[in-house]
């Protein structure tokens, strides 16, 4: 970390050696300057690596408060009313979410789960996609949860998502994507996008944005679909009661 926080100046200080020293190091290793090595470290940091990149003065707690209110800054509020009513009217939805991406789809799926029926998620434990994604409905809403560090099938899966919506002359599935700035590449292929920055100060990424998204966009759906959520999340707590499913508080 120190090398990408600190100057070749300041490297030296703590090293007790030269600025010149340092430089010849950088050389021996193959760049050809400090500045070589700062960027290839951040390019790790981007791709997912578990790097400190940044010393900050902010505190942990600001860096997040400071994440979310930059995210939702650059959020139309339009694009929260479009996922909102694409939600309450499609036959089914479909949310996908690979490796990290997997927990804030679980996540998503269980609010909605709440409000509407046919709503499912995968991959599940040893499960392929083939078989699920042959028997996609026509209007069904696809949320791909797809954060950096994606597996190399993410690609195939827009493809061809992108290819069943051509074929059934644009009655095949909608496409929704949150995902972090690295994803902007299929910002054409998708009707809804909302880009979550996950932070590259710390080691490892902050799923604060993600989730504050996931709950602004659920209880909006809630408050759009009005008594009929209303309905299904009595009969589901009813039902807890009388699985007793739940502890009592």
């Amino acid at each position: 970390m120190d090398i990408i926080t600190h100057s070749v100046a300041d490297i030296a200080e703590i090293t007790a050696t030269s600025k010149a020293s340092v430089s010849r190091f950088f050389r021996q290793l193959g760049y050809e300057s400090h500045l070589d090595v700062k960027q290839e470290m951040r390019t790790l940091r981007a791709n997912g690596y578990p790097l400190k990149t940044l010393a900050t003065n902010e505190n942990d707690v600001e860096q997040e408060i400071r994440r979310v209110t930059d995210a939702w800054s650059n959020i139309k509020q339009s694009d929260i009313d479009a996922l909102t009513k694409a939600i309450g009217k499609a036959p089914r939805i479909t949310l996908i979410g690979f490796r990290n991406s997997y927990p804030v789809a679980m996540h998503f799926r269980q609010q909605l789960l709440q409000m509407r029926n046919k709503v499912r998620l995968m991959p599940q434990p040893g499960q392929t996609l083939s078989e699920e994604i042959t028997d996609i409905e026509d209007d069904e809403l696809v949320i791909l949860i797809g954060f950096r560090r994606r597996p190399k099938i993410f690609k195939a899966l827009v493809e061809k998502l992108n290819e069943m919506q051509s074929i059934r002359k644009n009655k095949g599935p909608k496409l929704a994507l949150l995902t972090d700035p690295s994803g902007q590449v299929y910002r054409q292929q998708v009707s809804h996008l909302f880009l979550c920055p996950l932070g590259d100060e710390q080691a490892f990424d902050s799923y604060a944005v993600p989730m504050s998204i996931v709950s602004v966009i659920c209880n909006r759906v809630y408050a759009a679909m009005d008594s009929s959520a209303q309905q299904r999340t009595k009969a589901i707590s009813d039902l807890y009661g009388q699985m007793e499913e739940l502890e009592k508080l």
